[in-house]
C-alpha cells in the first residue's frame, strides 16, 4: 500500500484519449458503489440517476492559461517554456525545453521577454518578465499569454493544441486564471447538464489552480517520503460554511477534494495546498467522487485509493482497460459513491 510500484497498472497506449468525445453526454460512466461494491456501466448523460439526492456539490472554478510559448534565447537558439505559477515579487517558476543559466535572457512575441533568476534541480527554473523594459505581474502576463500562448495539453496528447482545445480544455464556469491544468472531471458538462445540476443540487464553487506537478509521478519508493507539489487555493465563504455542514459532498473532481480536504485539517480559506491523499491519508470530509481515470504511480490514482483502497482501485482499472474506457484527461469518468 505504501510501495508506489504497487499503484501501477498496464495501459494500452490506444486508450489515452487525445480528444473529448462529443456530445460530452456520451462519455462513459464507471459508477462504483462502495458499500455494495457493485459496478455500473453508463453514460455521463445518466449522471443523475446516480448521485445523492441529498449531496451538496462542489466544483473547481480555476480558469487554464495558455501557458506554454516559444520564443529563443539571446544567441538564437530555440526555447520552449510552460508557465507553472506565480511567485511573490513577480517571480514565476516555470519549466523550460532548451539550456539556460541564470541571467539568461529569452525572448518572445508582442516584446515580452524574461530573464532566469534561479535553477532548481527538480527542472524548475524561476523567471521574471518584461514588455518594453516594464515588469509584469501575473495579471499583466496572462493578457500577453493570451495573444501569443499555446493551450498547455497534458503532455501524454501527442499533438499540438488548436483552436477547439481553447474551449474544449476550459470548463463552462472557468472563472480565475492560473492553472497550467485543466480539472478535468468538469470538463464532461455540458451547459444543458450543468444547468440541470444547479436545479437539482446545492452548488459551490472554489478555486485549486492546478499546477504541472499534477502529472509527475511518484518517483519515491516508498509514497511517503513523497513531496507534493504545491498549488494556490481559495474557499468562498459559502464553500466555507458548505463543508463545514454536515451535508453529505460530492466533489468534481480531485482538485476539489483535495481543497476541501486541505480545509477540513487546517481551517485555512486561502493559501497553498500541499495536501497528499492516499490509502494512508484517506479523506476524512468528502463523501462522494466524480474523477476521470488517472496516470499510473501517480498521486492522483492514490487519492482514488484513499476513497476505495489500492485493490479495488486496481481492480476497477483494470475492468476499465478491458471493457475500454478511454483514460486522463480527455477520458471518460467514474463516479465513486
Amino acid at each position: 500500500m505504501n510501495l508506489s510500484a504497487s499503484y501501477d497498472y498496464r495501459l494500452p497506449k490506444s486508450l489515452i484519449a487525445s480528444h473529448p468525445i462529443n456530445p460530452k453526454e456520451d462519455a462513459r460512466l464507471l459508477v462504483y458503489e462502495r458499500k455494495s461494491q457493485n459496478i455500473t456501466h453508463a453514460k455521463f448523460g445518466e449522471l443523475f440517476s446516480f448521485l445523492p439526492l441529498n449531496a451538496s456539490v462542489l466544483l473547481n472554478d480555476t480558469k487554464v492559461i495558455k501557458a506554454r510559448i516559444f520564443g529563443t534565447k539571446s544567441s538564437g537558439g530555440k526555447i520552449e517554456m510552460l508557465l507553472n505559477s506565480a511567485f511573490a515579487n513577480n517571480t514565476f517558476q516555470v519549466y523550460i525545453k532548451g539550456k539556460v543559466k541564470v541571467n539568461s535572457k529569452l525572448f518572445f512575441d508582442e516584446n515580452l521577454q524574461a530573464i532566469v533568476l534561479a535553477l532548481y534541480e527538480d527542472g524548475t527554473r524561476v523567471v521574471k518578465f518584461f514588455q518594453n523594459e516594464h515588469e509584469l505581474d501575473a495579471h499583466s502576463l496572462f493578457k500577453i499569454l493570451n495573444k501569443i500562448g499555446h493551450v498547455p495539453l497534458p503532455p501524454y496528447i501527442k499533438r499540438s493544441d488548436t483552436k477547439e482545445d481553447e474551449s474544449d480544455y476550459q470548463t463552462l464556469f472557468a472563472k480565475h486564471e492560473g492553472s497550467v491544468a485543466a480539472p478535468t472531471a468538469s470538463l464532461h458538462f455540458s451547459e444543458k447538464m450543468f444547468e440541470e445540476l444547479k436545479k437539482r443540487f446545492e452548488t459551490e464553487f472554489l478555486t485549486l489552480h492546478v499546477g504541472a506537478g499534477t502529472f509527475k509521478g511518484v518517483e519515491s519508493e516508498n509514497i511517503n517520503e513523497h513531496i507534493m507539489h504545491a498549488e494556490y487555493f481559495s474557499i468562498s465563504d459559502k464553500a466555507k460554511h458548505i463543508i463545514q455542514s454536515d451535508k453529505k459532498l460530492l466533489c468534481v473532481g480531485t482538485t476539489t477534494t483535495r481543497t476541501v480536504e486541505y480545509f477540513a485539517r487546517t481551517n485555512e480559506q486561502q493559501g497553498f495546498c500541499r495536501l497528499f491523499l492516499n490509502p494512508l491519508n484517506p479523506p476524512k470530509r468528502v463523501n462522494y467522487l466524480l474523477t476521470n481515470f488517472h496516470l499510473p504511480r501517480s498521486t492522483l490514482i492514490m487519492l482514488v485509493a484513499g476513497f476505495i483502497g489500492l485493490k479495488d482501485t486496481l481492480n476497477i482499472y483494470q475492468i476499465a482497460v478491458k471493457e475500454k474506457y478511454r483514460f486522463f484527461s480527455y477520458g471518460d469518468a467514474m463516479l465513486i459513491l
